[in-house]
């Protein structure tokens, strides 16, 4: 195997240098930067800059300074347009033929304009994204951090990605990419690891007013994510714009006694270049929105189970709070911008049930804390011209407290369970009543003639729990981890439009389990650590006159596993310590490749491929008491081999309308596949015994997925924008053999507990003058469509997942001051079921009011 790894890697080197030399082309060519001024000397950002040639088109969004640059731009004669929401539409020819050369442009005032052409100035800079060759979906959260919707609820209207949360606010959220989920996909924050900030500082509680956009890939990772990785990635790039002294705040309140909060700041000194930049956030929620499917079961008093029961959530409070902030310089001599942070947050999360819902739990909570340490530095031209350094790392230390001690169990009506039992009736003497027959004779025991039988009725007493706690014993604990993560990138431009870089990512976790209830384990801890090096190179370039894009990937992975536990053995009575000490490493190799063909103006074919394998993290490996999931220290890396081939067109401009597409079809082959492990059929007696509270994550020896995706998007009179996306595939099981050695007999099924076909329509509407003048109010409406699939592998008919059909509709109005935003949210408005992880009901009909108040320029 070793030969074969060293084998492939020196086939990508020699891919890579024979790329490198067939397409290695020298071009004079220099940048092209200046001012765009409003009037005379107003400078004005957030314009957009268009510059064409005659086989060459390039684009740029002017600063709050309004400052732009274009980089590497051949010799030649270009014209210029430049259009904005505050200015008329300018054209400027320009002769290019020098290194530097500057061009400051005066645009004359518009008249009234309205805000949706913020979207149109934006799409260069997401068009560049998604044309690079990666399968790859921009999302802007301008609009949508206006607005009640949190950053999942956005990532879940997006193509091809299906957000699996278990419940509500605040609850345990998963990431599926067309059927890629867990380890195989990387969750970043500005290109770290969102699970070194833990479960208080991440996508479900982040509020889209710290976001500047969210990049979705779907295989291949560019350069600056390389990772353990090969389903794809979610990258949130949160806002670093500092050139603009502001403030913003934001509060909302809504239904099941919502209220969330958020605040931002940036402040830059323009003779120092000093910059400060900060943000904060707090949620709380009851979560006690009302459930009646299959999944909530009332227990009478005779221990019948009563499906479909109507309640109230209860035990699934919510508190959230979180802040960041961070000091550095930007547009210095020794960095472009260099950055050192704090990041704090905590959660209060009440934990209302396991795995299923069957079982409710009363007392049992979970408290998290995280104080992250940050760093930044990014300069262009590091000691020479044309290299560029990147350092992105991060210090975490955080801890996780479960208790679980509470010993009734409870029904979905928020009562104690009770449970039928008998006892004697008693005379006024207190002696036991014997039975009689109707003629008064005592009644005798037919097996003893001189016992008596005596009087008994059947009472209803409280239900304890088998073991003491709601989810088994009795259980205090306490969790530990201390992350490092530092990604370095070194690229060099050695050409114009051939770019190679190299990157390493270092991440380790230190992780120490204390049981704080059991007292023989005082002082014994389990301690575990996982760590893993990656170096990868890529080489990028841009051939044909750029039409061509190519991308190629190669990486090595170096990981390491050990964990040291205890545990007490009692043989006659003498209590014997045991120790555990488990120690794997493991190296692999993997390689990829993207390329982007720009057949004509507006039409981009795009492919991709990977070949990768991926190493378990350490939730699945070491488990999880806060999400209940049980240790798995057999769990083998997974490997997959992914094809992405597809095409995207627009926008283009028919007049008032503008439209543009996106398709992608992808075909992937996984094998020791992680996932959940869910129920068989074959495993259980009847539909009860798949109500599970725990799971542990498991391989699945084969898989293989094959589907599609699809987006189109249309604006009319830029007013109206709407948008339709759709996915489907089918995630097919293919072992050929189960863990005992005989034929699968689940072979060819669907993976169990994952929806596989998804479909949303996002529509926005905006009026102008409305009430006042110089207003805007915009209407929305969201249909999305999850089609059925079932939990329990062999598809027993009561396993079925319904299909779910959500619709929400909202408003926004803008004040004429442009600094007021008031916000009305009505989600899921026919209240529909609606469900996720092994049927998990998730909440109905809940309405939202929000207002937004920007300062600018306060100091």
């Amino acid at each position: 195997m070793k030969g074969k790894n060293y084998h492939f890697f020196y086939q990508a080197l020699v891919l890579i240098f024979a790329l490198f030399c067939t397409n290695f082309i020298v071009a004079q060519s220099g940048n092209v930067s200046g001012k765009i001024l409003l009037g005379n000397s107003q400078p004005l950002p957030g314009a957009n800059i268009l510059i064409k040639g005659n086989t060459i088109q390039r684009s740029a969004i002017s600063g709050n300074n309004g400052d732009y640059f274009i980089e590497n731009l051949p010799y030649g004669h270009y014209d210029m347009e430049i259009s904005s929401l505050e200015s008329e539409t300018k054209k400027h020819h320009i002769h290019h033929n020098s290194p530097k050369h500057v061009s400051n442009i005066k645009v004359e005032k518009a008249s009234t304009k309205e805000l949706e052409h913020v979207i149109v100035q934006t799409t260069s800079k997401k068009k560049k994204i998604e044309t690079t060759g990666f399968a790859v979906t921009v999302i802007e959260t301008k609009e949508a951090s206006l607005r009640n919707l949190t950053t999942n609820e956005l990532l879940d209207r997006s193509v091809g990605v299906r957000v699996r949360q278990n419940g509500g606010i605040g609850s345990n959220v998963e990431y599926n990419l067309n059927g890629m989920s867990g380890s195989t996909i990387g969750v970043f924050l500005d290109g770290i690891e969102v699970s070194t900030y833990g479960s208080s500082f991440n996508l479900n509680n982040i509020p889209p007013s710290m976001i500047e956009r969210i990049e979705v890939y779907k295989g291949v990772l560019p350069s600056h994510l390389t990772g353990d990785y090969v389903g794809g990635a979610i990258n949130v790039v949160l806002k670093k714009d500092v050139s603009q002294n502001n403030f913003t705040a934001a509060a909302s309140y809504g239904s099941f006694n919502t209220f969330q909060s958020d605040l931002g700041g940036s402040y830059r000194d323009k003779k120092t270049g000093l910059a400060v930049r900060g943000s904060g956030f707090y949620t709380y929620t009851d979560n006690s929105y009302e459930t009646w499917g299959r999944s909530t079961k009332y227990v009478n008093r005779d221990l019948q189970q009563i499906p479909y029961y109507r309640a109230k959530r209860f035990n699934n409070t919510y508190k959230n709070i979180g802040g960041r902030i961070e000091a550095g310089f930007t547009d210095t001599k020794w960095a472009d911008q260099f950055f050192i942070g704090y990041n704090g947050s905590s959660n209060y999360t009440e934990l209302p049930h396991g795995i299923t819902m069957a079982t409710p739990y009363m007392g049992r909570f979970s408290e998290t804390k995280a104080h992250v340490l940050l760093l930044n530095y990014i300069k262009r031209d590091f000691l020479i011209k044309n290299l560029a350094l990147n350092i992105n790392g991060t210090r975490s230390f955080r801890s996780t407290y479960v208790q679980d001690t509470v010993g009734y169990a409870y029904n979905w009506d928020g009562k104690i369970r009770e449970t039928p039992t008998e006892e004697y009736l008693l005379d006024e003497s207190g002696n036991q009543v014997p039975k009689r027959d109707s003629l008064g004779n005592i009644i005798y025991r037919k097996d003893d003639q001189t016992v008596p039988e005596y009087e008994t009725e059947t009472v209803y007493i409280p239900l304890k729990t088998l073991l003491g706690g709601q989810q088994g014993r009795k259980t205090i604990t306490n969790t530990d981890r201390k992350i490092t993560n530092v990604r370095s990138n070194l690229g060099y431009l050695v050409a114009n439009g051939h770019r190679v870089s190299l990157n390493h990512k270092y991440e380790a976790t230190d992780r120490k389990d204390e049981d704080l209830f059991n007292q023989n384990m005082t002082g014994l801890a389990t301690v575990s650590k996982i760590s893993k090096h990656i170096l990868s190179m890529n080489y990028e370039a841009e051939t044909f006159n750029k039409k061509l894009r190519t991308n190629i990937l190669g990486k090595y992975t170096n990981n390491r596993t050990s964990q040291t536990s205890y545990e007490i053995a009692t043989t006659d009575n003498v209590n014997t310590l045991i120790r555990k000490d488990t120690v794997t490493t493991d190296y692999n190799f993997g390689y990829g490749a993207t390329v982007s063909y720009n057949i004509l103006s507006n039409l981009y074919l795009i492919g991709s491929t990977e070949n990768s394998p991926i190493m378990p993290s350490d939730e699945q490996i070491f488990g999880d008491p806060e999400l209940n999931i049980l240790s798995n220290l057999d769990l083998q890396p997974e490997k997959y081999i992914n094809y992405n081939l597809g095409f995207r067109w627009g926008p283009a401009d028919f007049g008032k309308h503008r439209i543009s597409l996106y398709g992608n079809l992808f075909w992937r082959n996984g094998y020791n596949k992680i996932v959940r492990q869910t129920v068989a059929d074959s495993d259980i007696e009847d539909e009860a015994e798949a109500d599970i509270q725990v799971t542990k994550y498991v391989n699945l020896d084969q898989t293989q997925a094959k589907g599609f995706e699809a987006e189109v998007n249309y604006v009319y009179n830029n007013r109206l924008n709407a948008s339709f996306n759709i996915s489907k595939f089918n995630n097919l099981d293919k072992s050929e053999i189960d863990d005992q050695g005989n034929p699968n007999a689940y072979y060819g099924h669907q993976v169990a507990n994952e929806p596989y076909f998804t479909m949303n329509l996002n529509t926005q509407y905006s009026f102008r003058n409305v009430f006042q003048k110089e207003s805007v109010l915009y209407a929305y409406y969201n249909f999305g469509y999850v089609g059925e699939y079932y939990v329990v592998r062999g598809e027993p008919s009561w396993s079925k997942t319904p299909a779910q059909i959500p619709q929400d509709l909202g408003f926004s109005y803008r004040f004429p001051s442009k600094k007021l935003i008031a916000s009305l949210d009505i989600k899921n408005i026919f209240n529909a079921e609606v469900y996720d992880n092994f049927q998990i009901q998730k909440p109905g009909r809940g309405i939202y009011f929000k207002l937004n108040y920007t300062f600018n320029t306060f100091l």
